[in-house]
């Protein structure tokens, strides 16, 4: 099986990231995407994170109806500060006839060279890159390169900062949200303060 690793603080999730996870899933070769809930780093500001498990629970919520779509909570375990590396090591191990792949957007291959062992994850695992609207020229110079794969996604501009100052300011932003997840943060009244 090959599942593709879509990671993200999720803060919340919201209907571009299952537009995105939902086009893996369906488009390329993966069988499976997980949406990897990212643990509250410790060292930045948490003024509007919520807590890891509420979080994974939105994830949780968004994706019920997408069999091939997953939350997990994988990182959770792992110790922090977390390297997408030590993730992908754990999950080898975890799941040996497994094979994993990471999704990430436009932008992030463009500072690829700033992660832990970048140079192994280029070697070892494919990266399937979607497209963002980014006013960055310059290239990351991985286009050609046999690991990285552009997929022809929907261009998908929703912003989890853009959806939770709305709540705050008393906007609704429920088309911008899964029903289910909608339903729950309006019912426990998340981002209003």
């Amino acid at each position: 099986m090959k599942v593709g690793l879509y990671f993200g603080t999720f803060n919340p999730i919201h209907v571009g990231h299952l537009i995105i996870a939902n086009h893996m899933a369906e488009f390329t070769d993966l069988d499976q995407v997980w949406l990897v809930v990212t643990p509250h780093n410790p060292f930045k500001k948490k003024a509007t994170l919520l807590d890891d498990y509420t979080r994974l629970e939105l994830v949780r919520l968004a994706v019920e109806d997408y069999p091939k779509l997953k939350a997990s909570d994988i990182e959770f375990k792992l110790e922090q500060p977390n390297y997408t590396i030590n993730t992908l090591a754990h999950l080898e191990e975890k799941f040996p006839n497994y094979e994993f792949a990471l999704i990430m957007g436009e932008d992030n291959i463009n500072s690829l060279h700033k992660w832990k062992n970048f140079e192994v994850i280029l070697e070892r695992y494919d990266i399937l890159v979607y497209p963002r609207i980014s006013s960055e020229t310059e290239k990351s110079g991985l286009e050609n390169h046999s690991r990285v794969k552009f997929i022809d996604a929907p261009i998908v501009e929703i912003s989890s900062t853009f959806i939770r100052d709305a709540i705050k300011d008393k906007k609704n932003p429920k088309a911008l949200l899964p029903e289910k997840v909608w339903n729950y943060i309006d019912h426990n009244n998340i981002y209003r303060k």
